[in-house]
């Protein structure tokens, strides 16, 4: 079989990436696909409505044509050549047309539909009646009693989506490669510190300009600089071209963004449902708009006194400094100054005691403290990269392999901004068997310079904890079935394992673990340790108004039916869905929407308040570890065995309460925030 189209021969039947040609793709695509219509065509002819012969044998017909997918979108937001954004769009547009002829096949939904109308006869498990029900509901949703005339219209709506997403993506990726900021005088570049204007310097020469500095809008690039620059011209400089980042020129996604949101809205009006909102959310926790957006102007309501109290500490520093109108450029220096004066507290204090390296041993350490497993790190299998690293997943009490995983944590100008985890091959029933799930975390943390090694920021740190988390639970899923395995769960609750584990990263029992210093050895002092813990509320109101005004931005994209969307000036629009939460002046041209992954490349329409609702409840989940103790391997075992284990197999909030006990509070988040004693 093909390496593009079926399990290797290597351990764990890993990717064999040294094998992958990015021109193989498009063929061997078309290959699968072939093969799989054969399979469907016997499938279709089959009379049984038993799970096994309607949704086990569905799963079969898809396997090739899932398995080069993972592959071909693994490299494609980690490691994009032009070879891959050049094939990038046909590619998307078949796996579209196929997955759109077989949500809407008759015969294939007259199977399915059997299958669910039978549930109650057939003695199923959890995790297959939930299969049953949401696979009937997921067919429904995608069109399957729909009439023929709007069959068609569905599946030209979800082939110009698919072709839209890849080209904002695209697009995004381009614009931020495109500009780079070069300093030929060392004093504007007072403050910035010495490990980020070594990576700036080494940038420059490899762009073949000697005696002079390189800033990108790559994360770790830009952000020491809005940190520490005190030349105010470049912080607007950097940030104003990361706010204007594909608004015009070859690359303007203005369009692109209008012609998204018109067809997910006629999307959603074909199949019954007053805006993509209604549609997306019915199979979330939060259930409708009007839900979500109660919940958004709850957490604003009590969380608005405290950001402009946080905003006005900012106002007042800049004003001494002779600032009289406070911007967008302003707020990182600014902040770390309030963070100097009010818990003698700097970022650049604390890399000194996380150099990746010992980061990533903590980080399994704590998963061992937590889950009796082990990360082995081996170099004998293939990757796409060279900076990646492969790890075998053991479980230790019960001496069992569990899976693979791969870190990926440094930029480059083939790689998306941002941080993700991917489920490369969740862990189920495939190709005749159960296979061991193979997960990956991508990052992009300042990488190692010729001086010194890579040393994360707190932010970076937590990051990489946030990534840890959605890779535990791809890696720790029990399901028989990879439908609703591992991070396959209602998008707001995706969030819960990742955000909770980033509560370890501010307790003295795990930094202990690994913090420190890179050049003495010396353990993180106590003080450092402190600061730490009072940071977790500071300027906790303004970031949470940030955060809230990224979800208004979302449901007003995506909340309500949008008249006359093309007339509609894109920055105006956004301006006034955010208005009430941007307390800071940005830029007059900014428009977030047009570089918004998560939106409109990303998955997380209609969903971004997830992370909010998320974050409820992960600080009542850990409020169980801080009561019992933060390694408690009781605790850890009913997180892991309810939360964990059971991916999307049941529903979350059955899932939580039978960790937890009862519902999720608020309270719990709204105090760790400081807006409630």
């Amino acid at each position: 079989m093909s390496v593009l189209r079926g399990p290797s021969s290597l351990p764990f039947n890993a990717i064999p990436f040294d094998k992958v040609n990015p021109s193989d793709f498009l063929p061997e695509l078309k290959e699968a696909v072939a093969n799989a219509n054969k399979r469907l065509a016997e499938y279709k002819k089959g009379t049984g409505i038993t799970f096994k012969e309607v949704f086990g044998e569905l799963d079969q017909v898809e396997e090739e044509v899932n398995y080069i997918t993972s592959i071909f979108y693994t490299l494609f937001y980690a490691h994009s050549t032009d070879e891959l954004q050049a094939i990038s769009e046909e590619f998307s547009s078949i796996i579209t047309a196929f997955e759109s002829e077989l949500s809407l096949d008759e015969d294939v939904f007259r199977r399915v539909k059997s299958c669910y109308e039978d549930r109650a006869n057939q003695n199923l498990t959890a995790e297959e009646l939930t299969i049953v029900e949401l696979g009937y509901k997921s067919f429904v949703r995608n069109g399957a009693l729909l009439n023929d005339e709007d069959k068609d219209k569905l599946k030209k709506i979800d082939q110009e989506l698919s072709k839209l997403s890849v080209e904002f993506n695209q697009n995004t990726l381009k614009a931020t490669n495109n500009y780079k900021l070069f300093v030929d005088d060392e004093s504007k570049l007072k403050g910035i510190p010495e490990s980020a204007l070594s990576q700036a310097k080494e940038l420059a020469k490899k762009e073949g300009k000697e005696n002079t500095w390189c800033f990108t809008l790559q994360y770790p690039s830009m952000l020491p600089v809005l940190k520490y620059c005190e030349d105010r011209d470049i912080r607007r400089e950097l940030h104003s071209h990361s706010n204007v980042k594909a608004t015009n020129g070859e690359f303007d996604n203005r369009e692109n963004v209008k012609k998204q949101v018109r067809l997910r809205h006629e999307r959603a009006n074909l199949l019954g449902y007053e805006s993509h909102g209604a549609y997306v959310l019915e199979w979330k926790m939060a259930s409708t708009p009007d839900t979500v957006m109660n919940f958004l102007e709850d957490l604003y309501t009590k969380s608005l006194p405290f950001a402009k109290q946080d905003v006005d500490k900012l106002k007042e520093l800049a004003k001494a400094d002779g600032i009289e109108e406070f911007a967008g450029w302003d707020t990182a220096f600014y902040t770390e100054k309030l963070k100097k004066k009010e818990l003698d507290f700097d970022d650049e204090e604390l890399k000194p005691y996380f150099k990746l390296d010992n980061s990533l041993n903590g980080m399994f350490e704590v998963a061992k403290k937590l889950y009796d497993i082990s990360f082995n790190k081996k170099d004998n299998y293939p990757v796409y990269h060279e900076e990646v690293q492969v790890y075998e997943v053991h479980d230790d009490k019960l001496d069992e392999s569990i899976g693979l995983f791969y870190v990926d944590l440094h930029p480059r100008e083939t790689k998306s901004s941002g941080a993700w985890m991917m489920g490369i091959r969740k862990h189920g029933f495939q190709f005749g068997e159960v296979k061991k799930p193979i997960v990956s975390i991508t990052c992009n943390f300042t990488a190692p310079t010729k001086d010194k090694p890579a040393l994360l920021t707190l932010n970076e740190l937590t990051t990489l904890y946030h990534e840890f988390g959605h890779a535990l639970h791809g890696l720790l899923s029990k399901c028989e079935y990879t439908s609703y395995s591992g991070t396959s769960v209602l998008h707001d609750f995706v969030e819960l394992p990742s955000q909770i584990m980033e509560n370890w990263v501010m307790e003295k029992e795990c930094l202990d673990l690994f913090a420190f210093h890179y050049e003495t050895g010396e353990k993180m002092p106590q003080v450092l340790v402190d600061k730490i813990k009072k940071s977790m509320t500071f300027m906790e109101g303004y970031g949470t108004m940030r955060q809230l005004s990224f979800g208004f931005l979302d449901m007003a994209w995506h909340g309500k039916k949008i008249e006359d969307i093309e007339n509609i000036d894109v920055k105006e629009y956004e301006n006034k869905a955010m208005s009430k939460a941007m307390l800071v002046k940005r830029p007059d041209e900014a428009i977030m929407s047009c570089s918004f992954g998560h939106l409109f490349a990303g998955g997380y329409s209609a969903g971004y308040y997830g992370y909010k609702w998320a974050e409820v409840l992960d600080a009542d989940a850990f409020e169980e570890f801080k009561e019992n103790g933060i390694f408690n391997k009781e605790i850890a075992s009913k997180f892991r065995e309810n939360i964990l284990a059971k991916g999307g197999s049941e529903h979350p909030m059955t899932l939580y309460k039978r960790f937890r006990g009862k519902e999720p509070s608020p309270d719990a988040l709204l105090k760790r925030a400081g807006f409630l004693s």
